[in-house]
């Protein structure tokens, strides 16, 4: 199988909006005693095809969803939407977490759940069946999410790649 070419897209073009995925409490252990601090994974996008996720640290909860936000402007990612789901079934893959997104008919919704909800509306997705297989840890899950969604291939690039019209690439 080939490596798939990810789209970078700048921040500075878009207005993104942002999701807060997940909050977690993190503990360290010192000989003074436990020190408290927050991690937070933050999506961001602009409901137009473009999606980027982003971890954030610090030692209160606003500044760490702060940092997410920034992270995530730095990683965003293009991806084909097409008639407001996705073009075609894809699995995608990140550590313990397997998703599946399946393309829906027009009026179906968003059937997904927590973390993979977060990301197919950011992107703006209106329609699409997806499951959540193997980890459900929320890291893992969007970016399995992220990975599904950038090997998705819309038909005219596909025509391009195999260098044959688009009449041809539905009609065989």
């Amino acid at each position: 199988m080939s490596k798939e070419v990810v789209k970078k897209v700048k921040s500075s073009d878009i207005e993104l909006k942002d999701k807060l995925v997940a909050i977690q409490r993190v503990t360290k252990v010192t000989k003074g005693g436990r020190h408290f601090s927050f991690a937070a994974i933050v999506v961001v996008g602009d409901e137009k095809g473009v999606v980027g996720y982003g971890l954030g640290k610090a030692n209160e909860v606003t500044d760490a969803i702060t940092k997410g936000i920034d992270d995530a402007k730095k990683n965003l990612v293009k991806v084909s939407v097409l008639k407001g789901t996705v073009p075609h079934p894809e699995n995608g893959k990140f550590g313990g977490s397997r998703v599946f997104l399946k393309p829906a008919a027009h009026g179906t919704g968003v059937i997904a759940g927590g973390a993979m909800r977060a990301v197919l509306e950011s992107v703006g997705i209106t329609d699409v069946l997806a499951k959540s297989k193997g980890s459900s840890n929320p890291h893992n899950v969007v970016k399995a999410t992220i990975d599904a969604l950038a090997k998705m291939r819309d038909p005219l690039a596909i025509s391009r790649q195999r260098g044959i019209s688009l009449d041809r690439v539905f009609n065989g």
